[in-house]
């Protein structure tokens, strides 16, 4: 379940880092009710980075083949 904190919440730091390390989660923070912005560890936004660049990959290579830009393993190999 998501953490949700007001944006008053934030002057208690260290309580905020606990919060973003003992959890794999982000923490989301309101405004006035709304959401403003999320926050969460280096590790958590790391792992979410590497993720996102995994998918980017696989989508650049999804369009690659359906374009026809693939070469044959064997071929390549045999190349170097």
């Amino acid at each position: 379940m998501p953490q949700i904190i007001p944006i008053k919440d934030l002057k208690n730091t260290s309580d905020i880092s606990e919060m973003c390390h003992r959890t794999d989660e982000p923490i989301y923070v309101t405004k006035n009710g709304y959401g403003d912005m999320v926050i969460m560890s280096i590790e958590s936004y790391e792992h979410t980075m590497k993720q996102l660049k995994m998918y980017e990959d696989i989508e650049v290579s999804e369009r690659q083949i359906k374009e026809g830009k693939v070469k044959d393993a064997r071929e390549s190999l045999s190349d170097s």
